[in-house]
């Protein structure tokens, strides 16, 4: 059955379960699992940030749902992006990778990944830990949730953050990428207005210590 419109929000949508949700998190079981569950709330395991970086980079030019739905390939194809693994991985591991076909075999995105994985060990030698690195460009607080409208593609932030990783060598990293990676890890939260996940990831936000930061 397909999700209704809430007519009295934009951006929304109304699941057959009675749950409100952003326009594009109802539209398949995966969606809504990751819209729930996933998307917007904080994180700072180091090995997630990169796996959603990495992902985000395969995702260019083809759909999240895509991606979404060869993760657990993806993670068994790189080792559960432990970056420290993927690090070491040479032309072998580039051609056993271009020969599974269970992930997206693109020899640029995948030499990527483990060129950014170097650059990950570079940057946790540097900075202690990825999410002491990545949580320094969270943006400002917003003070309530953005009409659909209102929600860019790239900000200033992702803008600076997709600089400073492609000046330390990372690749796939543009602004568009970065700022979809820090909508989902939860350095923002861009659920929209009326979404019923809003608030539970401003909670979340609320309660999460930052990398990095002097909290106890």
């Amino acid at each position: 059955m397909a999700a209704e419109s809430n007519d009295n929000v934009t951006g929304v949508v109304r699941g057959e379960d009675g749950v409100l949700r952003c326009w594009w998190g109802d539209s398949a079981r995966e969606y809504r699992d990751y819209h729930d569950r996933e998307w917007g709330f904080p994180v700072a395991d180091d090995v997630r940030l990169f796996e959603k970086l990495s992902l985000e980079g395969f995702q260019s030019g083809l759909s999240w749902l895509t991606i979404l739905r060869k993760r657990e390939a993806f993670r068994r194809a790189f080792a559960g992006f432990d970056f420290a693994t993927v690090a070491r991985f040479g032309e072998r591991d580039v051609e056993r990778l271009l020969a599974d076909a269970s992930i997206v075999r693109h020899r640029g995105k995948i030499e990527a990944v483990i060129n950014n994985a170097r650059r990950a060990v570079e940057l946790v030698e540097e900075s202690g830990s990825l999410a002491a690195f990545l949580w320094r460009f969270e943006p400002s607080p917003r003070a309530g949730a953005l009409e659909r409208a209102a929600i860019e593609a790239h900000t200033e932030e992702s803008r600076a953050l997709a600089r400073e990783l492609k000046r330390r060598g990372w690749r796939f990293v543009g602004p568009t990428t970065v700022y979809a990676f820090m909508q989902a890890m939860g350095l923002v939260n861009d659920h929209t207005a009326g979404c019923a996940a809003w608030a539970e990831v401003e909670r979340a936000r609320g309660e999460f210590t930052r990398p990095g930061s002097t909290e106890a």
